[in-house]
């Protein structure tokens, strides 16, 4: 039996739950055909009519023929998200932030993953050097859409040297197979400065344009570099002149992409104009926030639901506490909480674990939060952001969790997962 095709959960009222298939029940065949990617099991299950061969948890064997008049989805999530395994990512990029991670953490955070069905499913960014001519085939008869693709520079040799690998060279000619099979696109552009930034965006922008409208968006983000680069190729990091230099050079291609499709299509993430020491554009020129994950757009988006929350409430924070955030976010937030009282602090945690050239929230440790504010009057309630956290759980990067914390410390923690629940904490309305 295929472990990845055993079943962890049947939504009720589904299709599967309506045919008998059960949690621990194996799907070992769609029309006769192996199921080994989730992809092709989701196009092929939505046909208006399927054969599945199930094998119970007693061993047996069934066939279940299913009508699927209305287009839905089967109802049932696999022990394994994908099926078969995740694809490992087979380049050797020059600003990789896993080659960059301390030693001795959890396996799972040294795992690259360059898979195209996670780009799907979950956003996730691919190169496309590990997929052939006949998977990229496979992508178009699926018309999945849209794809995320980490582009970063389209010079084939400039490509080949930052990825690694020699097949990295080939990314234009990918792109354009998609868009013209209908493929929308997302593409990141992680600039190194010195490498691909300057004339090299020049001519990465140049090549992009010319796949409009079909071109989603495209994300400008800053190489993240550690403390732990050992052996590794010297990377340098943006200043305030560098990164003025690039959201001038982005703002003009905006300009550019809106004649063309009407949209600004490239964005500059918000670390550059923090960098820059440059006021955010407004909220309204992010368009629909196309690179919110990315960090484009976040601090804008932020700011316009903290306003709003505190517009629609008539409560003050008059008891003392803290939030704790990441060193390049601090100060707005410190501006945004002095609205709704003086008892607020503001704590900026360096990240001593990765190196303190890391300062967004979502890297702090909780050892570095526990040890700096050890000796800090923190009040009646701690607050942190839920991105500090692992997805959907109480631990951090470093297997601490929230109650070691509140141990620790000697207070309640409370989780903010957006602007609205922040104010929420502060004005006693949780």
């Amino acid at each position: 039996m295929n472990k990845g095709n055993r079943i962890k959960f049947v939504y009720p009222d589904s299709i599967a739950e309506e045919a008998g298939i059960e949690i621990g029940d194996s799907i070992l065949a769609v029309n006769g055909k192996k199921v080994e990617d989730i992809l092709e099991f989701r196009f092929i299950t939505a046909d208006e009519e399927y054969e599945l061969t199930v094998e119970k948890k007693d061993g047996s064997v069934e066939i279940i023929e299913v009508v699927n008049e209305y287009n839905e989805e089967l109802g049932v999530d696999f022990e394994k998200a994908l099926i078969t395994g995740a694809r490992s990512c087979a380049n050797k990029c020059i600003f990789c932030f896993i080659d960059q991670m301390p030693p001795d953490m959890r396996e799972t955070l040294y795992f690259k993953d360059d898979d195209s069905r996670l780009s799907f499913l979950q956003g996730n960014y691919v190169t496309l050097t590990n997929m052939s001519d006949k998977e990229l085939d496979k992508i178009i008869e699926m018309h999945l859409s849209p794809i995320n693709i980490s582009v970063h520079c389209t010079n084939p040799e400039k490509r080949v040297f930052m990825l690694g690998n020699k097949r990295a060279g080939r990314i234009t000619e990918q792109i354009k197979k998609l868009v013209d099979a209908g493929i929308m696109v997302n593409c990141q552009i992680v600039a190194c400065p010195g490498i691909n930034d300057g004339e090299e965006l020049e001519r990465t922008l140049e090549d992009l344009i010319k796949f409009s409208p079909d071109l989603c968006s495209i994300s400008v983000v800053p190489v993240g570099i550690t403390s732990f680069r050992d052996n590794l190729y010297k990377l340098d990091m943006f200043t305030k002149e560098s990164a003025l230099k690039l959201i001038n050079q982005i703002e003009k291609w905006q300009k550019r992409f809106m004649e063309i499709s009407g949209s600004r299509t490239v964005y500059a993430s918000d670390e550059f104009y923090i960098t820059a020491q440059k006021e955010f554009p407004g909220y309204d020129a992010y368009e629909d926030f196309p690179q919110l994950e990315n960090g484009v757009g976040m601090v804008s988006v932020f700011k316009y639901d903290f306003n709003l929350a505190v517009e629609q409430t008539e409560k003050k924070c008059y008891n003392k506490c803290t939030l704790a955030t990441g060193v390049i976010f601090a100060d707005i937030l410190k501006e945004l909480v002095s609205k709704l009282g003086d008892e607020i602090q503001v704590i900026a945690v360096k990240n001593k674990f990765f190196g303190e050239t890391i300062t967004v929230a979502g890297l702090v440790t909780g050892q570095d939060l526990i040890a700096q504010l050890k000796d800090v009057d923190i009040g009646e309630f701690l607050v942190i952001p839920d991105n500090m956290l692992r997805a959907e759980t109480d631990v951090f990067l470093d297997d601490i969790t929230i109650k070691d914390v509140e141990k620790e410390l000697g207070v309640k923690v409370y989780v903010s997962t957006d602007a609205y629940r922040l104010v929420e904490i502060l004005t006693g309305q949780e």
